[in-house]
């Protein structure tokens, strides 16, 4: 499609939000997963959803943080190959990160610590930078033309 003959499809945007957060929660599970499950004997949604685990205080507090962090960067990749726009990267991501904390108010009432807080924003911020970049950098690639010289 070209970029000036945009067309709003609201089932795209959802479908796109939808795959997102999917993808995100996927991807956040894996490094839980990796990081935290060598460290903890049972793993549950607490780690997702739950604030008192975000902690600096412990080993596994910080690995829970490292988690978060990079799944952000994760999602700057699924933002370059999923929304392929730079000015849609601040939005999908406001999107996913709103909608985590309203899950998490539903798993764990409203989250009061100031780590947890700093973690989604810095991630927030985080995630749609490094997507911006990535799909400014993909929009300012050169187009390839080839030219067939008569001879």
């Amino acid at each position: 499609m070209f970029y000036g003959a945009v067309v709003w499809d609201p089932w795209l945007i959802v479908a796109q939000i939808l795959l997102l957060q999917c993808l995100y929660y996927l991807t956040l599970g894996l490094f839980l997963f990796i990081f935290v499950g060598t460290r903890v004997s049972r793993m549950n949604l607490m780690y997702f959803f739950d604030y008192s685990t975000v902690t600096a205080s412990t080993i596994t507090g910080w690995c829970v943080i490292a988690s978060f962090m990079l799944s952000s960067v994760a999602g700057a990749g699924y933002l370059l190959y999923f929304t392929e726009r730079a000015k849609k990267c601040l939005d999908f991501s406001a999107t996913l990160y709103i909608l985590h904390l309203f899950i998490c108010i539903i798993y764990g009432g409203r989250p009061s610590s100031a780590a947890w807080w700093i973690l989604n924003a810095t991630g927030l911020a985080l995630m749609a930078l490094l997507g911006e970049y990535l799909c400014i950098q993909r929009e300012l690639r050169e187009i390839p033309i080839t030219r067939r010289l008569g001879v």
